[in-house]
């Protein structure tokens, strides 16, 4: 802060930011949440005072001189210490830029109206541990917290988030503060970290209350885990310098953007040298109060500088936040005093007038660009950081980076030493159970969504990656095998017209046809040995051509009722296979076609019966031969299909009907009339009287 104020004073850029104006300052010790309140309680009775001095009468101020009240506040350091003090400015609208306090509840403007802050808010910093989680396929976690604001709400806000992105925390924990009361409750919150088998850790915490936790880890021969820290702990050596931390895992880390203070070095470099001058004019005088710099009579300050401990191995990212915090306020003092016009104006300032500019500002500082949003937060980058080990030798090396507008994660995994291997290795797995196998559900085992079991889902179902606990049904037109993660579409099985199986089908039907109608009105049984009187009656008042006549108009009778009621559709067998459509006609095995099939076999068996009868009869006259070979054939062609249809279905099974509907007529073609038709054309000598009566007396003289 001095360094800042002091090169904005001296005018060192070509054009200087307050020219004719200097900034003065007031430094507070804020050691706890009471000084914090007290050190704000100052200040405001500062802004009611009454002007008083000779100055008061100055020309240039009609109400006296208020160049001694503070405009801004920058501070304080955490965010525990920082919400009464906001409170309480921001009801006189009075400035306040923080450069650590990152709690996301300070960005609520109707609680914390003046409140800006130069670090980035902690909503940003749990999007960027929560992508790095998801960059890693860690989805089993512990979660530590500091017992304090900024512990407490950034680890409600990860738990919060993470179960939206498949993240399961295992523990939870809040880190106390270090005392002899606490010392069995750490070492209970280590073992539990131990029992949930977790491989990552998160830590929310800030680095004083981290340090007292640590130890009961290395404790505890805690390894092969990864830590994931935030910006507060992932930096500081006051952790790192932890005796034995380097066995505890790796740690990977959200850190602030890295930015370089030009002559910054320098300016240490010359307190140093003069906080050496006055401790030895000190020694020398045994004087304890120089009349020196007040600020150099810091003890504090000074202990700092004589330990040699360089700001930039500390904490270089907080200091460039009160370096950018003080610029800020610089420049909506510059626009409050119209100083574009080469020298400022000198009247009174009140806050809410800076307020209002500092709202406004946008300038760089080296490669960084500096502006607030609507909530006082700043543009969001992290560097991600690695630990890196070299026997008991730290070092951090940025690994990746985050921005959150535009929002984006880049993490070089090769440049991370997993476990302190000294090289990259395989990426840790930190998972309560491995991924289920393509098409395979998950069984919840417990109340965590990470654990489960897995099960293959059946046939005609599916795994959409949506919903990793159902398997969905696919569509009926759709099929799919065992532990599948997408549907197919059926096969589509239809005996088309224009195939070679069906044109030969057609070939046969005209082939029987032609026949049937070259063989037309034969008799065929002559049964008047076995019922003459009956047989002489039946056949002199047309017996047989009605009961042809009767049966033929029966079986019409069920075959148009059996149509009327019920008329064959083309449909689609979903269900005899799994992963075909069978498109054919309906009603093949429906009620009707029962009784059509029962009523034609009922008349086969007559028919069978009868021939049978006949046996006896001379030679040419027996045919029942014929008959019964032809029943035969039409009865076994009808069994060879339904047993067919009854296994298998498709374009073959369909051939296999229309074949045993032809077959069936053909059958009584070439079994019975086909003979016939042979003996008369071709043996005319076989189909004259003589014979038959010849054939009749052989037959009367064998009985």
């Amino acid at each position: 802060m001095r360094f800042a104020v002091e090169e904005i004073n001296n005018g060192s850029s070509p054009q200087p930011l307050l020219p004719g104006v200097k900034l003065g300052y007031q430094m507070y010790d804020i050691c706890s949440v009471p000084a914090s309140v007290l050190a704000t309680l100052d200040l405001l009775e500062q802004q009611n005072q009454s002007p008083s001095g000779p100055e008061t009468q100055g020309d240039t101020d009609p109400h006296g001189d208020y160049s001694k009240r503070a405009v801004a506040v920058i501070g304080p350091d955490s965010s525990s210490k920082t919400f009464t003090p906001a409170a309480l400015l921001g009801s006189y609208l009075i400035p306040q830029i923080s450069y650590e306090a990152s709690n996301e509840m300070l960005s609520n403007k109707f609680l914390y109206p003046s409140f800006l802050r130069t670090i980035p808010s902690d909503k940003n910093q749990v999007e960027a541990m929560i992508q790095l989680l998801i960059r890693f396929n860690w989805k089993w976690i512990a979660l530590l917290g500091s017992d304090n604001d900024y512990g407490l709400q950034g680890m409600q806000s990860l738990s919060k988030e993470a179960p939206n992105h498949s993240i399961c925390i295992a523990y939870q924990g809040v880190i106390p503060s270090f005392n002899d009361n606490t010392i069995q409750t750490m070492r209970n919150m280590v073992d539990s970290i131990l029992k949930t088998k977790v491989n990552t850790i998160v830590v929310f915490s800030s680095k004083s209350k981290l340090s007292g936790f640590i130890p009961f880890v290395i404790e505890r021969n805690v390894t092969g885990k990864v830590w994931i820290g935030t910006e507060d702990w992932s930096s500081a050596t006051l952790i790192s310098g932890i005796s034995g931390i380097n066995t505890i895992g790796t740690v990977i880390g959200v850190s602030i953007k890295y930015a370089a203070i030009n002559g910054f070095e320098d300016f240490e470099r010359k307190v140093f040298e003069a906080a050496m001058q006055q401790s030895d004019t000190q020694e020398v005088s045994n004087d304890t109060t120089s009349q020196g710099n007040d600020c150099l009579q810091s003890t504090d300050l000074y202990s700092l500088a004589r330990k040699k401990f360089s700001l930039e191995k500390y904490d270089i990212t907080s200091s460039f936040n009160v370096y950018t915090a003080v610029h800020a306020v610089a420049w909506a003092l510059h626009q409050t005093l119209g100083c574009d016009l080469g020298e400022c104006q000198r009247r009174r300032v009140h806050p809410w007038e800076l307020l209002h500019w500092l709202k406004q500002v946008e300038f760089s500082l080296g490669n960084t660009s500096v502006h607030f949003d609507m909530n006082g937060d700043p543009h969001t980058e992290y560097d991600i950081v690695s630990w890196v080990w070299r026997g008991t030798e730290w070092s951090l090396r940025v690994v990746g980076s985050y921005s959150h507008d535009p929002f984006m994660l880049t993490v070089d995994e090769d440049q991370i030493e997993w476990h302190d291997t000294g090289h990259a290795g395989p990426v840790p797995l930190s998972i309560c159970s491995p991924p289920c196998p393509t098409g395979h559900k998950k069984l919840l085992t417990g109340q965590h969504t990470c654990c489960f079991d897995c099960q293959a889902c059946p046939a005609a179902t599916f795994l959409n990656t949506s919903e990793p606990t159902l398997c969905q049904p696919c569509l009926p037109e759709q099929w799919a095998p065992p532990s599948s993660d997408q549907c197919l579409n059926r096969t589509v099985l239809l005996l088309a017209w224009d195939a070679p199986l069906s044109i030969a089908l057609l070939f046969f039907l005209a082939t029987c046809l032609l026949m049937t109608l070259g063989s037309a009105v034969v008799c065929i049984f002559k049964f008047a040995s076995k019922l003459p009187p009956a047989y002489d009656k039946w056949a002199k008042k047309n017996g047989p051509e009605l009961t042809i006549f009767v049966l033929s108009v029966t079986l019409l009778f069920i075959c148009v009722l059996r149509e009327a009621l019920n008329l064959p559709q083309p449909s689609q067998d979903l269900v005899f296979y799994g992963d075909s459509i069978v498109l054919e006609c309906s009603n093949t095995l429906s009620v009707g076609a029962g009784v059509e099939l029962a009523y034609v076999f009922l008349l086969s068996m007559l028919c069978f019966c009868f021939s049978y009868m006949g046996k006896d009869l001379p030679a040419n006259y027996n045919e029942a031969k014929c008959v019964t070979f032809s029943l035969m054939v039409y009865m076994i062609s009808w069994q060879c299909f339904f047993t067919l249809y009854l296994i298998s279905r498709g374009p073959f099974t369909m051939a296999a009907h229309v074949f045993a509907i032809l077959f069936s007529v053909f059958s009584f073609l070439w079994g019975y009339f086909l003979p016939k038709i042979y003996i008369i054309a071709l043996k005319p000598q076989m189909n004259t009287n003589a014979h038959f009566q010849n054939c009749i007396q052989m037959y009367t003289m064998s009985k």
